[in-house]
């Protein structure tokens, strides 16, 4: 452990009871759905250090830089929260649809079985620096590795902090007693900018 370290924690894979009209799902979201929604899952679940992250540490985080095109459009369970809440990731790519027929689902779900839970979706996009941008296009789209790479760590490191930000926000969001049942959050106010202070 580093100094000012505070001690990892796993995500729960056991789901506590909760009652009705607690449930919560949250989804993260964003064009390819392997980096900073990663990153935003791992925030959520705590299974990051409250510092700036290593090199080691951002390539641990469970699917980062590993999903392909074929993964897009699917949702994929990273754990249970610590309020017993599940955490899901997803990827759009350029597709405008994908989140609107969520929500409409979601929404007919909810109706369908008399559930009082909320389905929150938060976009990770805005935070994503030009670095990762090209990181993420050399790593994930030619298959460059070793150029790639170093570039969405650094970019990582970039927009921890807004990407920390944006996490408090949504957990705070999804409490907020006058919110609906279906939460969706653009977090344009996180839009990474050099030297930005949030």
């Amino acid at each position: 452990m580093q100094p000012g370290d505070k001690k990892k924690e796993k995500a729960h894979t056991d789901k506590k009871t909760i009652g009705k009209g607690d449930e919560m799902i949250f989804i993260y979201h964003d064009f390819g759905g392997t980096h900073t929604t990663s990153m935003a899952a791992a925030i959520h679940l705590r299974l990051l250090p409250d510092r700036e992250w290593t090199d080691e540490e951002i390539l641990s985080i469970p699917d980062f830089n590993q999903l392909k095109k074929k993964d897009a459009g699917h949702l994929f369970f990273k754990g249970t929260d610590h309020d017993g809440h599940d955490v899901y990731t997803i990827g759009k790519r350029s597709s405008k649809y994908v989140l609107p027929a969520m929500k409409d689902v979601s929404k007919m779900l909810l109706s369908r079985y008399d559930r009082d839970g909320k389905i929150i979706f938060s976009n990770t996009s805005p935070v994503v620096p030009p670095v990762m941008t090209a990181g993420g296009f050399l790593a994930r789209g030619l298959g460059l590795d070793a150029v790639g790479v170093p570039l969405l760590v650094r970019g990582a490191k970039q927009c921890r902090v807004y990407l920390e930000k944006l996490v408090d926000e949504t957990k705070r969001s999804a409490h907020e007693s006058h919110a609906g049942r279906i939460i969706d959050l653009e977090n344009k106010y996180y839009q990474y900018k050099k030297e930005k202070k949030l």
